[in-house]
């Protein structure tokens, strides 16, 4: 993908979150998708336990999706039915594409839980950058519907897994600005001893 290293560091530098709700057509198709998934996957794994796991959501499941966040939001908020639940749709229905990425650590590993998502969450980077590589824009959304158990399971997961995030990739609907970033001197220092 990179042909030299300036590539790869004008790539680093230029890698920019989208917002899903702009994100329009075109988005990766299946084989694309696939490449980005399998770059993804190349990430830190200590005890090589492969702890995540990614679920597609097709176009065609958007529905299913929405009536899932709908139905998870009335039974977990009380008094919430015949609310306005249309945030919900949107979320459901926001950009072309949709990964829903696990962590699914190994319990009874002696590899530490906190490396185990570690783990995972880079997976979620990964995704970022090889959706930006093949001229995507993605965005990584977490939010109530990342942490409703009943939106958990109907994912599929187990005691103990839990969803990383939502990531939408698609092309951007506009310019992407640049987002304040922390300075340099502000978070890295040198070992004090």
């Amino acid at each position: 993908m990179f042909n030299d290293t300036s590539s790869l560091l004008s790539h680093l530098a230029t890698r920019r979150s989208g917002k899903a709700r702009d994100m329009v057509a075109p988005g990766p198709d299946a084989a694309t998708l696939r490449a980005i998934i399998a770059l993804a996957l190349r990430t830190p794994d200590h005890g090589k336990l492969a702890p995540w796991r990614i679920v597609t959501v097709a176009g065609d499941q958007r529905d299913a999706f929405a009536r899932l966040l709908k139905q998870a939001w009335v039974d977990e908020n009380p008094g919430a039915a015949g609310m306005d639940l249309s945030a919900l749709d949107q979320f459901a229905h926001q950009a072309p594409s949709l990964l829903v990425l696990l962590s699914t650590p190994v319990a009874d590993s002696k590899i530490p839980l906190w490396e185990q998502q570690m783990s995972a969450g880079a997976v979620g980077m990964n995704l970022l950058h090889a959706a930006h590589a093949h001229g995507f824009v993605g965005s990584w959304l977490t939010g109530w519907a990342a942490y409703s158990p009943a939106v958990v399971r109907a994912f599929g997961a187990r005691e103990g897994e839990r969803i990383v995030g939502y990531f939408f990739l698609g092309t951007a609907g506009g310019d992407l600005s640049e987002r304040p970033r922390p300075e340099y001197d502000d978070v890295v220092s040198p070992w004090d001893i």
